[in-house]
C-alpha cells in the first residue's frame, strides 16, 4: 500500500463517502476536513493537504478513487471537489526527432550547468525552438509563476452543473505573447504517460479571460538529448474533457552552424 492510500480510505470512512452518488455531483471537501481526518497520520506525506491533492497522473491516485473512477480538482483556496469522470489526458509516444538548428550563432556555455526542466525549456526558447515548433515567429517571454485565477465556470463530463473555480492557484513555467497567438508551456521532468488536464485546463481559463488572441498550451519535456513537444486547444472553452492535440513533435538541436 503506498503512502497516499490509507489516509484517503480514512477521509472517505470519517466523511461516509462510500455512500456518496459521484454520478449524480461532485464531492465538495475541504482542506480543513482533510487535515482533521488524517491527524492520526505521523508521515507528513499522509497529512500534508497539497500532497494528498496532488494527483498529477493516473496512477497518482489513491486507490479509492482509481476504483471508482474519481478524480479531485481544486475550486477555491482551501476547497476541492470530487468528480466521477475522465479527469486525464493520454499522451501520445513523441515522433521520431528530427534535427533543429538553432538561431544561435555561438553556444550558451551557462545552459549547459544544472538540469532543471525551465532550464531546459529556456533554451528551447533561446534558440527559437519553441517559436518554430509554435509557427509563431514573434513569440516573447512574458508570463511566468505563480497567479490567482480569476472566477470561471465549466463543465465536467457528464455533470449538468458548472464547476465554479474562483481565485485558484496556478503555475505557468513559461507563457509567451506573439502577435497572433499566446502560448502556455508546462514542463516535465520525467516521462509520463498521461497528465491531469487540469494543469494545462486552469492557465488556459485564466490567460484566456486576459486576452483576446488564441491561447493554446504546450506540453514539454527533454528526454536525453530529445526537446518533445506537444501542443494543444480546448475546442470548447467552457468544456474541460473538450482539450485536443494539434500536433507533436521531438527535435534534436543542432546549436551552432558550420
Amino acid at each position: 500500500m503506498r503512502l497516499i492510500d490509507a489516509p484517503w480510505e480514512q477521509i472517505f470512512k470519517r466523511y461516509r463517502l462510500d455512500n456518496y452518488d459521484f454520478h449524480k455531483e461532485p464531492c465538495l471537501i475541504t482542506a480543513d476536513q482533510i487535515k482533521e481526518a488524517t491527524r492520526s497520520f505521523k508521515e507528513t506525506g499522509q497529512r500534508e493537504v497539497r500532497i494528498l491533492c496532488k494527483q498529477d497522473a493516473r496512477e497518482d491516485r489513491p486507490k479509492v478513487f482509481i476504483e471508482r473512477d474519481l478524480f479531485i480538482l481544486p475550486v477555491k483556496n482551501g476547497e476541492y471537489v470530487i468528480l466521477k469522470g475522465e479527469g486525464y489526458v493520454d499522451i501520445s509516444p513523441p515522433p521520431s526527432s528530427e534535427p533543429y538548428i538553432s538561431n544561435l550563432d555561438f553556444e550558451l556555455e551557462t545552459a549547459k550547468v544544472g538540469d532543471s526542466e525551465v532550464q531546459h525549456l529556456d533554451y528551447a526558447y533561446a534558440t527559437s525552438l519553441i517559436r518554430h515548433f509554435t509557427e509563431e515567429p514573434t513569440l516573447i517571454l512574458t508570463i511566468r509563476g505563480r497567479k490567482y485565477t480569476p472566477e470561471f465556470s465549466f463543465y465536467v463530463g457528464s455533470y449538468g452543473r458548472p464547476i465554479v473555480v474562483r481565485s485558484v492557484q496556478t503555475e505557468v513555467d513559461a507563457g509567451y505573447e506573439g502577435k497572433n497567438k499566446v502560448v502556455l508551456v508546462e514542463a516535465k521532468n520525467r516521462e509520463m504517460s498521461n497528465v491531469i488536464i487540469r494543469q494545462l485546463y486552469y492557465p488556459f481559463r485564466q490567460w484566456s479571460h486576459y486576452t483576446k488572441k488564441p491561447v493554446e498550451v504546450v506540453l514539454f519535456e527533454k528526454r536525453e538529448d530529445r526537446y518533445n513537444l506537444w501542443l494543444y486547444t480546448f475546442e470548447h472553452k467552457e468544456h474541460y474533457n473538450s482539450i485536443k492535440l494539434l500536433k507533436s513533435a521531438s527535435y534534436l538541436i543542432e546549436h551552432v552552424r558550420k
